[in-house]
């Protein structure tokens, strides 16, 4: 049936209504923020951080330990993504992001207590606030597993389950509340924008202190311990790169220009900081190794990472060659000079280029095309707080670390004997066999 001209007219003004409804809601500020861009942006950042525990770190540090550890190192990344989903689900978020009333300077409530108020509407910024929790708990399952390179082949297991429960609850969410949930530090205005103090430094400190705590393993520094299959760690550690876009350029939280210069940089560092542990490798040793090249990778990551939503490629190239270098002889210094058994060298590798990071932000922030200083604020003063935040975040882990150490020794006992250090973790603690040869 044809309509006549008046029911035409009609049926284009019902269109035409239809197609401006959406702008009025708009203007009438009734249109959800919620943004479907950044909502995919930070699933797949999710996805990607995740992956840097497993598989990524998981196979990075296997393939560097003897052959009769192997599988333990598998067990304790796994168990640790077990224990942090829980604990992050049950009360850490909460500790690390909601308002903490008289004591939000340094920790947050409990007003998200089995996340509570988080719901299906619930939003933080432009995301379902259940998403950004998801990144965050990415974090939190990531730290303490790096700090498991630090006492590879030589702690108890359960020792490892007490350990990663309380550090996360008593160091890792009372600090991150400090930097990114609106404490004390976040007013000061230091700059950390995926995790130079929270993750990296964090980490680096409460290794230092276990290989402390536990001593070195049996044979330490005399007999050779080289790793046993570093196609493991080439293959972890490419997991590692690609998942650390998700760690950087997530941060933004968003999926707009700071997480396109993010990753960018993220890149150039990786890169950088892989070259310049080469080039000095190759000069003072000769023959540039494997495991060099990506040990160096990753020093540039953790290196970037603070400065990554700040800095332009310029200040990132620059980051990553410092890094690399830096590191390198952070990690020689440990294990040569100092002898320190820190087994997978977390400390000289995360801490020392976390240290470097957090420090050079304040110094590329403002230039070489950075994000530009906050108003108000000089390069020496972004620097200065740049330090104070390194200084307080390294006394807080080191000295509650120490303890935590120190109690669960106490009660359980933090190392295996001689005789089964001997034996292999994975036959004394689990039963198993990482290969059947």
């Amino acid at each position: 049936m044809r309509m006549t001209k008046t029911q035409t007219v009609i049926f284009s003004f019902i269109a035409l209504f239809a197609a401006i409804l959406p702008s009025i809601a708009m203007a009438d500020g009734h249109e959800s923020p919620l943004d479907t861009g950044d909502t995919a942006w930070m699933l797949t950042s999710s996805v990607l951080v995740l992956m840097m525990t497993i598989p990524g770190l998981s196979l990075f540090y296997a393939g560097m330990v003897r052959s009769k550890n192997v599988l333990s190192v598998f067990m304790q990344c796994f168990t640790i993504t077990c224990l942090m989903t829980v604990v992050w689900y049950v009360w850490g978020y909460s500790l690390a992001f909601s308002d903490g009333g008289p004591m939000n300077a340094f920790v947050g409530g409990l007003s998200n207590l089995f996340h509570a108020n988080v719901g299906w509407d619930s939003l933080s910024g432009t995301i379902p606030e259940t998403v950004f929790s998801m990144f965050q708990l990415t974090f939190a399952v990531i730290t303490p597993a790096l700090v498991c390179g630090a006492f590879a082949e030589r702690m108890k297991f359960s020792a490892l389950c007490w350990f990663a429960v309380l550090w996360v609850t008593i160091v890792y969410c009372p600090i991150t509340h400090w930097v990114w949930g609106g404490g004390w530090l976040t007013e000061m205005g230091l700059l950390d924008f995926a995790g130079g103090t929270v993750v990296h430094l964090n980490c680096g400190i409460a290794a230092l202190v276990a290989a402390l705590v536990l001593g070195r393993r049996k044979g330490f520094p005399d007999t050779p311990m080289p790793p046993h299959n570093l196609g493991f760690s080439v293959v972890g550690a490419s997991l590692l790169w690609v998942g650390w876009f998700g760690f950087n350029a997530g941060s933004a939280l968003a999926s707009g220009t700071g997480a396109g210069m993010a990753m960018l940089v993220t890149h150039i560092g990786a890169a950088c900081g892989s070259l310049a542990w080469m080039f000095t490798e190759w000069m003072k040793r000769g023959k540039p190794s494997v495991l060099g090249i990506i040990t160096g990778m990753v020093a540039g990551l953790g290196t970037i990472t603070p400065a990554s939503g700040f800095v332009g490629p310029a200040g990132a190239l620059i980051i990553g060659t410092v890094a690399g270098v830096v590191c390198f002889f952070a990690t020689n210094t440990m294990k040569q000079v100092l002898h320190i058994d820190d087994s997978l060298d977390v400390m000289p590798v995360h801490g020392v280029g976390g240290i470097t990071g957090t420090l050079l932000v304040g110094v590329f922030v403002g230039t070489l095309g950075g994000a530009g200083l906050a108003e108000g604020m000089t390069m020496g003063a972004q620097i200065g707080v740049q330090f104070v935040g390194i200084i307080a975040v390294a006394i807080y882990c080191g000295v509650l670390s120490f303890i935590i150490y120190k109690v669960i020794d106490l009660f359980i006992g933090l190392r295996v004997t001689s005789d089964e250090e001997t034996e292999g973790l994975d036959i004394v603690l689990h039963d198993e066999r990482g290969y059947d040869i």
